[in-house]
């Protein structure tokens, strides 16, 4: 989990942040320094559930809120990541908003 310990605002309405996070968690961006978001979990206001199918319930779904499903394609390809922290695990999913509104044309 990390921590901003400074913000500077540029002159073309950029912000430099300044971030302090574990090592771990660093190593987790394998190297890659662009395309990176931010993001609070105390933003994250929109509770949900995981539902369990199939044979011993061996399947598992993360159910997308109501508030949240607007304009979404469900046959779009859609990519995930998981960070483990010591207490929680993130899932982060990426729809890609440029393939939605081509689809819709």
């Amino acid at each position: 989990m990390g921590t901003i310990i400074s913000s500077k605002l540029r002159d073309d309405d950029k912000v430099v942040l300044e971030i302090v996070l574990d090592y771990k968690e660093a190593l987790q961006l394998q190297g890659h320094m662009e395309q990176v978001h931010v993001f609070s979990e105390k933003n994250s206001t929109s509770k949900t559930g995981i539902s369990q199918r199939g044979k011993n319930d061996a399947t598992k779904y993360f159910l997308v809120p109501r508030g949240l499903r607007k304009d979404l394609e469900f046959d779009s390809e859609v990519k995930c990541q998981r960070i483990n922290t010591k207490t929680k695990s993130v899932f982060i999913y990426v729809v890609n908003n440029y393939e939605l509104r081509n689809k819709k044309n």
